[in-house]
């Protein structure tokens, strides 16, 4: 019984995970997410302006190197190419 309910677990992960970016996308994203990240550390702001650039630029950078975005999911949005 465990062995299938590991299987499913595994499934389920492997069909939710799946590469939802696109080249273009990803490539727009590290820009961006260095940018971010330059300017909350380059720029003297208020603390919480520079927290939230930061947070923003490190997803924005996650997201493209694992190419998957969660945002995209429940609005079955799909930016890379079509098997």
């Amino acid at each position: 019984m465990k062995q299938r309910s590991k299987f499913l677990l595994l499934k389920l992960k492997e069909e939710t995970m799946k590469a939802n970016m696109g080249t273009a996308d990803k490539i727009i994203r590290i820009i961006l997410g260095i940018v971010l990240i330059i300017i909350a550390l380059a720029v003297a702001m208020s603390t919480v302006l520079e927290i939230i650039l930061l947070v923003v630029g490190i997803i924005l950078l996650i997201t493209s190197i694992t190419g998957f975005c969660a945002l995209y999911v429940p609005f079955h949005i799909n930016t890379g190419k079509k098997k």
